[in-house]
């Protein structure tokens, strides 16, 4: 896909993180970027930044999907690019021992529940939406090509840590959604790539100590230090311009592979 103004782009939690470094790359190249978010400040800031436009959105509500994709393309037309960044995390084994009582304690469903919900459900949600909006388009090059979207999964899919069974297992279904949904749109032109990343610099990881993130970085075999968002940002971009990528997880990792904790 050849990037430039004639492109409209969704990219999901593009308030900050990947997604905010992946909404910037995109309008560096002249792409009508749309944020979604739910940081009304920070994604109509960035959103001015790159003059683009913000949308509120739950991606785990279909109601609010739809109203902020009308949002978006009411601004920018058919969006041919769809960035899904949005995610949450947490870290909870699949049971605890209560230190008061000694009694063992399952996982909570809810908790669980929530995480696959935003990071699995509400990935699923936003490329359904998406997807029957492209395939209304006409093809914009040679090969028929409509759309690209790029899903957002982890290392912890295939490395998954202790305390991490439930983020594991939203990243995990993530990854493996990204094949059969590519062939179902293969027919449309429509490409379908995940990215894994490894360690990055993101909020998640920014009110960690400065000793936290030292430690963090020398585990990453090379470049021994935390991804930066802007890495992430150039790998969406490049994924969007080469056309024989499709149907594949990418590791973003410095060949790092987690331990048990």
């Amino acid at each position: 896909m050849q990037l430039g103004k004639d492109i409209a782009a969704v990219v999901t939690g593009g308030a900050s993180g990947l997604g905010a470094a992946t909404a910037k790359a995109l309008a560096a190249k002249g792409v009508r970027v749309a944020i979604l978010d739910l940081n009304a400040e920070l994604g109509n800031k960035l959103a001015r930044e790159i003059s683009g436009t913000f949308a509120k959105c739950d991606v785990t509500s279909e109601a609010s999907v739809d109203a902020a994709l009308a949002t978006a393309r009411k601004a920018h037309g058919q969006e041919r690019i769809l960035v899904n960044c949005a995610g949450i995390g947490i870290a909870k084994r699949i049971t605890r021992r209560v230190k008061e009582t000694n009694a063992i304690e399952p996982h909570d469903l809810a908790s669980f529940t929530k995480v696959i919900q935003v990071n699995l459900i509400g990935t699923f949600l936003m490329m359904a939406k998406c997807a029957v909006g492209m395939q209304a388009t006409s093809p914009i090059n040679q090969d028929g090509e409509r759309g690209v979207m790029i899903c957002t999964s982890s290392v912890a899919a295939q490395d998954g840590q202790i305390g991490q069974v439930a983020y594991s297992a939203s990243k995990g279904g993530v990854a493996s959604m990204t094949l059969p949904v590519a062939r179902d749109l293969s027919r449309d032109g429509i490409r379908v790539m995940t990215i894994l990343p490894g360690l990055f610099l993101t909020p998640m990881f920014g009110g960690l100590s400065q000793e936290a993130q030292k430690s963090l970085a020398a585990s990453v075999p090379f470049p021994a230090r935390l991804g930066d968002p802007s890495e992430y940002a150039g790998l969406a971009v490049y994924i969007c311009e080469n056309r024989m990528l499709n149907g594949e997880c990418i590791r973003l990792d410095g060949a790092l592979r987690m331990a048990p904790r």
